[in-house]
Formats: structure tokens, C-alpha cells, sequence
């Protein structure tokens, strides 16, 4: 039984693998069913993740990053 990496499924389940490893991941699910629900629940994370509001850094954030960042350029 091949043993896979999580980078593997990953790309896998993106569509970014090559043809060759996608034809084992898919004959290799066939065949073992903790495969297939590693898989499975892979894809409800993807989904999940999807889902989430991307937010934006808050301005008091911004402000330090840019007063940390003059401050250091100042010392060179």
C-alpha cells in the first residue's frame, strides 16, 4: 500500500499534480478507505477555509509596522 503525503493530497485535490500521481492517489483510494476519508475530510478543510472572512490588519497594526520600520531605517 503507497503511502502518501499531505503536500501530495493537497495538490491533488487543487488539481496541481502531475498525471502520474494523480492516477495512484485515485487507484490507491479504490483500494484503502482511510485513504479515502483522509481525503474526504481534506476536502471539508478546504472548504471550511474557503468559507472565512479574510480581514484586513487593523490600522493601529499598520501604524506600528510602518513607525517599527522608519525607526529601524533611521538606525542605518
Amino acid at each position: 500500500m503507497q503511502k502518501f503525503t499531505q503536500e501530495q493530497l493537497i495538490l491533488y485535490l487543487f488539481g496541481e499534480c502531475s498525471p502520474l500521481l494523480k492516477l495512484a492517489i485515485e487507484k490507491a483510494m479504490m483500494e484503502d478507505l482511510v485513504l479515502k476519508k483522509e481525503i474526504k475530510s481534506l476536502q471539508r478543510t478546504i472548504k471550511q477555509v474557503s468559507k472565512l472572512k479574510k480581514q484586513s490588519p487593523s490600522d493601529s497594526s499598520v501604524d506600528a509596522i510602518l513607525n517599527y520600520a522608519a525607526s529601524t531605517a533611521k538606525r542605518k
